[in-house]
This record gives structure tokens, C-alpha cells and sequence, in this order.
């Protein structure tokens, strides 16, 4: 017997949303993160200015959009709806070891400022997960040759 339970959206929503708030990540969290983080990322010296080139005088409204997004990966708000490939795909600056610098800015950000323990482990398996993605979608898979790479005839 299986111990899978078939739920409705709005059951999988309130899971995620109960299982975020028992580990103390609510709206008013989410800015402090998102403002703590944005502001170690425009002081690093090594990708704080790509953030700025990218982002210009923008800064309020990149803010925002990213409090939206964080809580709709975090707590299932559905307010983001912008697509992330396209929009770090056009930054050329933008490298793969530049990930790793991020996630290590961001973790050190939730060790400072998180609620509790928890909530640690909560955003960074997400972080991973969508540094992840974009490092594939931006500069494909390692060990795999480029899609524009012609095959090789036997």
C-alpha cells in the first residue's frame, strides 16, 4: 500500500505555507533576508558590481520583485511571475563560479538573520535548486558538448 496522498492546490498550498510559518519565514522575514542579502551582495567586490551594471538605478524595484519572488518560492504567494532565465541569460559578465559566490552570501545571510535552524535548510535547498537551474539553462551541463556542436561522423 502506497502512503501517497493525492491533495488540491489549495491543500498543497496551505502544507507549504504551515510548514514555512512553523519554521518562523513569513512576508516580514522574507524583506529582512532580501534586504540583508542585496545589501552584502552590492558590497562585494567581485559580483557586487555586475549587480549594479544589471540592475542601474533600479534598485527598489528589483528589491520588490525579488521579496515577491522569494515568497512565492518560500511560502507559494504566487506574486512573482517573471521569468529568471531570460533576464540573468542577456548579463555576458555573469559566471559559473559566480553561483557558488552566491550561495555562499546568501547562506551566510540566513545563518545571521533566520528565525530558526530550520528555516536555514529550508531556503538553501531551494537557493541550490534554482542556482542550479539557471547555471544549466545559462551554460548548459558540464561534460556535454554544446548543442551547436556538429556530430561527428563515424
Amino acid at each position: 500500500m502506497s502512503d501517497t496522498q493525492i491533495r488540491s492546490v489549495s491543500q498543497r498550498r496551505e502544507a507549504i505555507r504551515a510548514q514555512a510559518a512553523s519554521l518562523g519565514i513569513d512576508d516580514a522575514y522574507i524583506s529582512t533576508l532580501v534586504d540583508t542579502f542585496y545589501d552584502r551582495i552590492r558590497a562585494h567586490g567581485l559580483i557586487g558590481p555586475i549587480f549594479d551594471t544589471a540592475i542601474g538605478d533600479n534598485w527598489d524595484t528589483h528589491l520588490a520583485r525579488m521579496k515577491d519572488f522569494w515568497a512565492s518560492v518560500a511560502l507559494n504567494a504566487g506574486r512573482y511571475s517573471g521569468k529568471p532565465v531570460p533576464a540573468h541569460r542577456k548579463h555576458t559578465a555573469i559566471q559559473p563560479w559566480h553561483f557558488r559566490i552566491w550561495l555562499t552570501l546568501f547562506e551566510d545571510t540566513l545563518r545571521d538573520t533566520a528565525p530558526t535552524p530550520g528555516a536555514i535548510d529550508y531556503f538553501m535547498e531551494r537557493a541550490e535548486r534554482i542556482a542550479q537551474s539557471l547555471q544549466m539553462a545559462m551554460f548548459g551541463i558540464p561534460g556535454l558538448p554544446p548543442e551547436s556542436a556538429p556530430a561527428k561522423e563515424a
